[in-house]
């Protein structure tokens, strides 16, 4: 009897040790970043491409991380109830998908010029106001090379061929440079990474507290410039006195599309073999278990009756060795980080 109510004793002690572990848990990481998806698809879907809204949850202020959907995903957040916390800046002459793109969208971080990643900023640009758009030199050279040049849309920016409508302020970042986000309480360094066209990682942090979005990038072991790494490596580094919240990286496709074929995109057996390659460069594997990863980009498939995103969530949890906490971006929806 004596050891049936010790063993009970101290079955009660380790249930409220681990609630009042996981209470501080809970409450240390209490979230600081809203991200709204506006477009989860890699292509195929031209109202749901990429993009997304980030904003530090004290401000009422985003920034877009890419631009391939924009009213479309507002529209769909809206009806989804995205934006509930937000305390929306009320113009009752606008309606509200134009009122939140032009009120609580600060500026644009776009990782490259494809169009997927960009058209849905061009085809609003005549309806929106004045931001800056954040990208690597390149990055804006395409931009304003393919599309602000008079034939494929009117220069809405503030460079090239004129006349120059002043519209968007064309903001180059340096490589691995902290740089102030205008209007918002957030800070980017952009990284770049392997694709056709050179592509951006953007670090976003906000005092003690960071997230990482990927825009298009192939792995490091078939690209051979191990561009992921240095994005890991600054990650590992940044952690050891601040949070890491969040990582919205892609799988374009499913792992038996041939590697030949992927075209600088990760699958979810090369996405998970990054994450590895993270999770090594840590003190400790709790701080990656504590992330969400954010998983976008996935491309539809063209065979009926086919999920492909819920094939490569299949996909990743049969790779999932490191009990990681993976999301599949919706559009609509929004995650708290």
């Amino acid at each position: 009897m004596y050891n049936i109510i010790k063993s009970f004793v101290l079955l009660f002690i380790t249930c409220c040790s681990f609630h009042l572990f996981a209470t501080e848990l809970d409450t240390e990481r209490a979230p600081v970043f809203e991200l709204v998806v506006l477009g989860d698809s890699g292509g195929g879907r031209d109202g749901n491409l990429s993009a997304f809204l980030l904003r530090d949850l004290t401000d009422d202020k985003y920034v877009a991380l890419d631009a391939g959907t924009l009213l479309n995903g507002i529209e769909e957040s809206l009806q989804q109830n995205a934006f509930s916390a937000l305390k929306i800046d009320t113009e009752k002459k606008l309606t509200p998908s134009i009122n939140i793109l032009r009120n609580h969208i600060a500026g644009y971080l776009i990782s490259h010029g494809h169009l997927d990643h960009i058209a849905g900023l061009l085809v609003v640009s005549p309806d929106d106001n004045a931001k800056p758009i954040y990208a690597l030199p390149s990055v804006n050279k395409a931009i304003i090379s393919s599309y602000f040049n008079w034939q494929a849309w009117p220069n809405f920016s503030n460079r090239g061929n004129p006349p120059s409508l002043n519209k968007y302020q064309m903001v180059d970042l340096p490589l691995t440079t902290n740089v102030e986000i205008a209007g918002t309480s957030l800070k980017v360094s952009a990284f770049s990474l392997s694709h056709p066209v050179e592509s951006t990682a953007f670090v976003i942090e906000n005092d003690k507290d960071i997230m990482v979005y990927f825009g298009d990038t192939g792995p490091d072991e078939l690209e051979k410039e191990n561009k992921i790494e240095k994005v890991w490596q600054y990650l590992a580094e940044q952690v050891k006195s601040k949070n890491l919240r969040g990582i919205v990286i892609e799988a374009s496709f499913p792992d038996n599309h041939p590697d030949k074929y992927l075209y600088g995109h990760l699958t979810p057996k090369w996405l998970t073999k990054e994450l590895m390659s993270l999770s090594s460069l840590l003190d400790e594997l709790a701080i990656l278990k504590c992330t969400k990863v954010i998983v976008s980009h996935v491309k539809s498939s063209t065979l009926k009756g086919v999920d492909a995103s819920a094939v490569v969530q299949s996909q990743l949890q049969q790779h999932n060795k490191l009990g990681l906490h993976f999301v599949m971006a919706k559009q609509g929806h929004k995650v708290l980080l």
